[in-house]
């Protein structure tokens, strides 16, 4: 080997080149992961399949839609404080007194405690742009809820009218069906002029 071969102190420090070795995957582990699949297949093969997966519970279509239905759905109490705490209080705050300049109070409002035909039309299309609220005027936007159900618009409806200083009576969800219904609006409401129209 000449001199220029000669591996250099450096490269004789280093190790040899790893080398992947085979290790078979334990016994015990391979036993376990059989036997879970074999129990998974087992158990599908022998569980009751479900008539309808929109049935999650069992229940028939006579069970769902009969008389009995309506009238546990209704007696069947939405949270209203609940629904508005998640939903509305970050802008209008949990006091109702909003953000003054920025988000009108619910607390007192001729919105909230008048027309609940008005009040039903700005939770299912919002309202974006000017709106006078007890004499001071906001600019801004209030997002649908239309993707909640009719009972829990009227739950919520119905905690805003009554709560603090309001004392509004309740909204009944057959409002909120029969104003869906009604309207092809697919836009907010343009402020409080387009919810005069609604008086």
């Amino acid at each position: 080997m000449s001199p220029e071969q000669q591996p250099t102190r450096a490269q004789q420090r280093e190790n040899e080149e790893p080398e992947e070795a085979i290790r078979p995957m334990p016994l015990a582990a391979l036993l376990v992961a059989l036997g879970m699949v074999l129990w998974a297949v087992v158990y599908i093969l022998y569980t009751e399949p479900l008539d309808l997966s929109e049935w999650g519970d069992q229940r028939t279509r006579a069970e769902l839609s009969g008389p009995a239905a309506a009238g546990a759905g209704a007696a069947a109490a939405v949270d209203g404080k609940a629904l508005f705490a998640a939903q509305c209080a970050a802008c209008h705050q949990a006091s109702g007194q909003g953000l003054p300049g920025v988000f009108p109070p619910l607390d007192g409002s001729e919105w909230v405690q008048g027309e609940p035909r008005v009040l039903a039309n700005i939770l299912l299309h919002g309202v974006t742009g000017e709106l006078t609220v007890k004499g001071q005027t906001y600019q801004g936007a209030m997002p649908s809820f239309q993707q909640l159900g009719d009972a829990e618009l009227a739950a919520l409806a119905s905690y805003v009218r009554s709560s603090w200083s309001n004392q509004a009576g309740p909204v009944e969800p057959g409002l909120f069906a029969q104003e869906r219904q009604a309207s092809t609006r697919t836009t907010p409401f343009e402020g409080g002029a387009a919810l005069q129209a609604l008086k």
